[in-house]
């Protein structure tokens, strides 16, 4: 299998501005938008959306001072307008291509040209230009389009700038034709230009090609249409796990391509998993291959040998001018790693051509010393598994004889996975030991060998022995890669996705780099080596044992400590040590509540009593004001008589007012307690709602009443209402003694009118009874006397009517 990676690949020079203008707006404000989405990935707007940069298509969810940043596609306008309105903060981000394009359409409108738009009418580039080509801009999607346009005076030709080349010349071709006035603009990316002609040469050598980047952007959909005129199995891979692995095979010639939205991070991991791929599937040489098959395979093997020192020496030449182009201020040290390259890469080829190129000569001349002993040297290869012994151990680093013309060393570094290991500790000269081959030559004439490797590779192989899917291990984590994080279990390579990193989203993966943690293997592929693991999943099943714990410790009638985490209209859920319990609304206070955040608070501290647990509906009831004392229990201390309380007005009635001083205790001010002077009604002094003071008559706790007096406090705390009340009954009794002296004198008056009457009556009485005769009552003191004869005298109606005589007519 061999795999070519293409030279122009990853974010152009329009979308890494964008994404450098995005950062440093987040780092000056907190409130960042973008126009859009800033680039056609969702794995970049997903990381945005994240860290709090929302890509919006309206600007209704913007307010003044909010930050606004315009995708390289740029934007129409009247959004630059809209956003200037309402005071929110632009920044353009808009490719500098694309805004050359803008200039072109804006400077034609002008003229009163037609302007014709090569690309995607969708598209957000497409819809920014048109919205500055005028009223008769029109948008093409091909020839057919151009052939069916209507004829205009003059036309101007613009193009999106990730059209294909080959379209757009086929519609320039139809429209010269058409319109001898035309006006053309190849306004095609020149990154765009390259990408497509790198690809069409990957697509007509390779016999699988795959397109990195989201299917969502025209610059990837484009290449991949491209690819496939070329090759047939060509596919767009947006995450490096759709990367079909299984359906690779060994003689494949895979080519990586990757679009203008493609971050540089997502390719650096393909590039990784696809060498490795590459290096674990080269197939073994064998040392004694016949000399038939060597025979006829050495002028292919040759030949192949030289074309591929002259391709690395011209891909190291097109290299050295790449260079000299963007680096014009170390010109001499860009000439000195290009002659370094052409030489490693001629120097490479002839090694690998060297051993053919001897056995091709064999037959053709007499075989010498020198030959004879080269067929009894060992041929050895980078990644190959030899045995050899022990020479000796300088300094840690072990020396090997491998049965080659040359010794190996084994570095420090590559004979255990472990650094806390020495050679000394583990082998001794004369020891069989076993080592893979990194580099036939170092540099000093030494074959660089790996015993960690080799460790690895045995661990890996026992690993695969049995299950180890859904096991746990501790691994400790090497290193940071795209996507999420290599840990190393018991010398093997595993890969830890960034999702299954916690439970929670970890913004820096760099905090895990070297520390110890415990993973679960969710996949294992025995075929490819390869092992994902999660330290999600056990920090899953943690959690799940440490609840089951904690529910297996709940009991019913016990006190616990718990923080209020959430509140809602029925009650408030207390977190009692990682599980939530419910207060509900009647158990937060003994009074009655309107709503739970009147009695507790979100972060608040309490104590609750456990009233009730279902462990199958995971379900825990609490109380809040089972443990807080009953308010009437303590109100003749905490309301004195003589005290001076506050409290709201709750409710009128035509004999006082009642006022909550808590919400389990109401006080009565009796009408005659209102106001300093007496009123008819209560609703003439204070509301319902007033806040009011007043002063503690009396505190019946048994029967829960509390008497208080409004006007009792409106006197002690105001001395002037004191003194105006006292000069008010001072002024009170003075006119009330005056009418009492009135009333006296008057009263003086009338006995003496009355004496006076009572004497002219008796006067008169006297006189009266001179003249009459006495006619007293025989008082028994006066002694006997002798009454006059009575007279008898009969006298009767008939006898008065006797001698009448009515008249008659």
């Amino acid at each position: 299998m061999q795999v070519l990676f293409a030279k122009h690949s990853g974010f152009c020079f329009g979308v890494s501005r964008a994404i450098e203008l995005v950062n440093g707006a987040a780092a000056e404000n907190a409130r960042v938008f973008t126009y859009g989405k800033i680039i056609h990935n969702e794995g970049v707007v997903a990381e945005l959306e994240a860290r709090g940069i929302h890509a919006v298509e309206a600007l209704n969810a913007l307010s003044a001072g909010d930050t606004l940043v315009i995708r390289a596609h740029g934007a129409p306008p009247e959004v630059f307008r809209a956003c200037e309105e309402k005071g929110v903060r632009i920044v353009d981000a808009t490719c500098p291509f694309v805004k050359r394009i803008h200039r072109i359409v804006e400077q034609a409108a002008e003229n009163g040209e037609c302007v014709a738009i090569l690309g995607k009418p969708t598209h957000p580039e497409v819809v920014g230009i048109r919205s500055r080509a005028g009223e008769n801009a029109v948008v093409l999607t091909g020839t057919a389009d151009a052939e069916a346009l209507e004829h205009f005076g003059a036309l101007t030709l613009v193009s999106q700038t990730t059209a294909k080349a080959e379209t757009y010349e086929a519609v320039l071709s139809v429209l010269r034709k058409r319109f001898p006035a035309l006006s053309a603009h190849c306004t095609i990316c020149d990154t765009t230009r390259r990408r497509q002609a790198e690809a069409e040469t990957l697509a007509n050598r390779c016999t699988r090609i795959f397109v990195l980047g989201s299917e969502i952007s025209a610059n990837t959909c484009a290449l991949r249409d491209l690819c496939k005129k070329s090759c047939e199995k060509v596919e767009i891979i947006d995450n490096i796990g759709k990367i079909p692995l299984a359906k690779i095979k060994d003689d494949d010639i895979i080519g990586i391509i990757a679009g203008a939205s493609t971050p540089t991070a997502m390719i650096r991991e393909v590039k990784q998993v696809m060498s490795e791929l590459e290096k674990t599937t080269v197939e073994t040489i064998e040392a004694e291959a016949p000399a038939e098959v060597v025979a006829e395979a050495t002028e292919e093997v040759v030949a192949e040998a030289e074309q591929a020192v002259e391709e690395t020496a011209a891909e190291a030449a097109e290299a050295v001018e790449e260079v000299k182009e963007t680096v014009e201020e170390a010109p001499a040290a860009v000439e000195e790693a290009a002659e370094a390259v052409v030489e490693e890469a001629v120097e490479a080829v002839e090694e690998a051509a060297a051993p053919v190129a001897v056995e091709a000569e064999a037959e053709a001349e007499p075989e010498t010393f020198e030959q004879a002993f080269e067929k009894t040297v060992k041929r050895i290869r980078p990644g190959q598994m030899i045995t050899g012994t022990v020479l000796q151990i300088v300094d840690g680093e072990v020396f090997v004889n491998i049965g080659y013309k040359a010794d190996g060393v084994i570095p420090k570094g590559e004979f255990s996975a472990d650094p806390e290991v020495r050679a000394e500790d583990v082998v001794k000269e004369g020891d069989s030991i076993d080592v893979e081959v990194l580099m036939v030559n170092d540099g000093e004439g030494n074959v660089r060998l790996s015993r960690k490797n080799v460790e690895g590779r045995k661990l890996m192989d026992e690993m695969f022995t049995e299950d180890v899917e859904g096991k746990t291990f501790e691994a400790v984590v090497k290193e940071v890669v795209k996507g999420g994080l290599i840990a190393d279990i018991n010398g093997v390579r595993a890969f830890v996705p960034a999702s299954h990193v916690s439970t929670k989203y970890v913004e820096n993966l760099n905090d895990y780099v070297g520390k110890t943690i415990k993973v679960k293997v969710l996949e294992a592929d025995k075929a490819k080596k390869r092992i994902v693991a999660s330290i999600k999943q056990v920090l899953i099943e943690e959690a799940k044992a440490a609840k089951a714990a904690k529910w297996d410790a709940l009991v019913v009638g016990e006190k616990v400590h718990g923080v209020v985490r959430r509140i809602t209209d029925f009650g408030a859920f207390v977190d009692i040590g990682g599980i939530d319990g419910l207060v509900h609304v009647t158990d937060c206070a003994w009074g009655r509540v309107k709503h739970p955040s009147d009695a507790l608070s979100i972060g608040q501290e309490i104590e609750v009593l456990i009233l009730r647990v279902d462990r199958e509906k995971e379900q825990i009831g609490l109380g809040y004001k089972q443990l807080q004392p009953k308010p009437w229990t303590k109100a003749a201390e905490k309301y004195p008589v003589g005290s001076i309380v506050e409290g709201k007005v709750v409710r009128i009635v035509p004999f006082g007012a009642f006022v909550a001083l808590e919400p389990t205790i109401d006080g009565l001010i009796h009408i005659s307690q209102v106001g300093i002077h007496r009123i008819e009604k209560v609703e003439d002094e204070i509301k319902v709602g007033d806040v009011v003071r007043c002063k503690v008559l009396d505190v019946n706790v048994e029967a829960k009443r509390i008497s208080l007096s409004r006007k009792d406090a409106l006197i002690e705390e105001n001395p002037e209402i004191a003194e105006q009340l006292a000069a008010e009954k001072a002024e009170r009794e003075r006119i009330s003694a005056e009418r009492k002296a009135q009333r006296e004198a008057q009263r003086e008056q009338q006995n003496k009118e009355r004496e006076e009457r009572t004497a002219r009556r008796a006067q008169d009485n006297g006189e009266r009874r001179e003249s009459r005769p006495d006619r007293r009552r025989r008082n028994p003191e006066d002694g006997e006397y002798e009454l006059p004869p009575v007279t008898q005298t009969t006298t009767s109606l008939a006898g008065l009517f006797a001698n009448y005589k009515p008249d008659e007519e």
